[in-house]
């Protein structure tokens, strides 16, 4: 399989070098795509750096739309017949990559998400956070008549020719309830397998505020109903 990962960053001048770094280290890459979404941290410094280096493209959005408009962009520019979501910010470790391919080598999948809760190893912090994921996979659920264990992960690995004719409209965090909803009501094989979890907290630059939450609500319910 010719895997792209697709990395939207925003403001992740930290962290960008490394996760780059560790994505490498996997030797399972053909590409990295890294969609800069108008930051103005001194990331975009560095993408000049690494663009056209070692398996890296980089593409810019001239000003900060979202990260769901970033993976839409990212899924449009991949090369590879494998997409994977990787955020910059080093909570998703990269190491998990072989249990995330696993059930699209085995044919047993067509999508793969990789579940904080499936007894992976994580670091205890942000209960509101995990209450509010617990939430909205129960809600997604009830809706799409599914036993999902995390709806709102950000490891999610899909064949390209699974999303190329699913329209996206995502711009900010309601891409992951978009997207689920639009693979489970296409019945599309979906497969979760366990992953590691290192979370950051809002001292550390984390985005995702309680407002995203019902915004996912409203998308999960919308699009049960709509396409």
């Amino acid at each position: 399989m010719q895997l792209t990962v697709i990395i939207p960053a925003y403001n992740e001048v930290n962290t960008i070098r490394e996760i780059v770094q560790r994505v490498q280290t996997t030797g399972l890459v053909s590409e990295i795509l890294i969609v800069d979404d108008g930051s103005t941290d001194g990331t975009r410094e560095i993408l000049a750096e690494l663009d056209g280096k070692d398996s890296v493209r980089v593409v810019l959005h001239e000003r900060n739309m979202g990260k769901g408009a970033a993976v839409r962009t990212g899924i449009q520019h991949a090369m590879g017949d494998v997409l994977l979501i990787q955020d910059a910010d080093l909570e998703y470790d990269p190491r998990d990559y072989p249990t995330l391919l696993r059930p699209l080598e085995e044919g047993i999948a067509d999508v793969v998400y990789g579940s904080r809760f499936l007894g992976g190893a994580r670091r205890p912090i942000l209960f509101w956070n995990m209450v509010a994921n617990k939430i909205l996979t129960f809600v997604t659920n009830i809706l799409y008549n599914n036993i999902l264990s995390d709806m709102e992960t950000g490891y999610k690995v899909f064949r390209r020719e699974v999303v190329k004719d699913i329209p996206l409209h995502a711009r900010r965090f309601d891409f992951e309830p978009e997207f689920t909803a639009k693979i489970l009501k296409r019945h599309i094989r979906i497969f979760e397998v366990p992953i590691t979890f290192n979370p950051r907290d809002y001292n550390q630059g984390k985005k995702i505020h309680i407002g995203d939450a019902f915004e996912a609500m409203w998308t999960l319910i919308k699009y049960r109903f709509v396409d």
